[in-house]
């Protein structure tokens, strides 16, 4: 083999190493940085466009932060935003700090009247019921029941404990696509025609003993918009 056919040899099985090493990070974006066609629904610095009870939702270090670690959460809270939306593509960076470990993204949901909860699809953060149900598709104070889940022998290797997760929500028409850190989780076709298809977005921290959930690159592209 002559130096030329080794250099040509050498650099194709350098790619292919990267390839190997990272293969949920091309076409998945990298931190901070806003995907084509995407806008920013959280603009780092402030709640603008967003209602929730400050008692357990701040902006800090360029993220949502919701809950508090210096007491228990009595119930569910959600910071919702005030635009509703039908058709889209969402991408949220999330981060668990602290004892309650659960949390969620609802989508296509309503604010229930004189409550705290939210109804409406959530894509799962954390654990429950003793196993990992990051990237599930869960039906929030309505069905009440788990959609959908990612597979459970290869969630474990997918999360990133401690430390940031993205989670990437598909909404178009009956169907739902959720994705872990680039890896697919869940492919759902909604059978029920009564289950509206538009809705607010919400950022939740589970009741149960001090937690936070950190929220950050919260982006979103509106399919069918003009």
């Amino acid at each position: 083999m002559n130096r030329h056919s080794l250099s040509r040899v050498l650099i194709r099985l350098a790619a292919y190493a990267v390839l190997a090493l990272a293969p949920s990070s091309f076409g998945w974006g990298q931190e901070g940085e806003l995907e084509p066609g995407f806008r920013w629904l959280f603009d780092g610095k402030s709640l603008d466009g967003w209602e929730g009870d400050t008692e357990y939702f701040r902006v800090q270090d360029g993220a949502i932060v919701a809950g508090r670690l210096d007491r228990t959460i009595p119930h569910n809270q959600f910071l919702c935003t005030t635009e509703r939306f039908g058709d889209f593509e969402l991408i949220v960076d999330v981060k668990l700090v602290g004892e309650g470990k659960n949390a969620g993204i609802q989508f296509r949901s309503e604010r229930l009247p004189n409550s705290t909860e939210v109804r409406g699809y959530q894509c799962d953060v954390g654990q429950a019921w003793n196993r990992p149900v990051w990237g599930a598709l869960y039906d929030e104070s309505r069905r009440r029941t788990m959609l959908a889940e990612g597979p459970a022998d290869q969630l474990p290797q997918w999360v990133r404990e401690g430390d940031w997760n993205r989670l990437r929500i598909w909404a178009e028409g009956d169907r739902i696509r959720l994705y872990l850190n680039g890896h697919p989780t869940v492919d759902y076709r909604e059978t029920d025609p009564g289950i509206p298809r538009t809705g607010i977005i919400g950022l939740q921290i589970h009741s149960g003993p001090p937690s936070e959930a950190w929220y950050r690159n919260i982006q979103i592209r509106e399919i069918g918009s003009p």
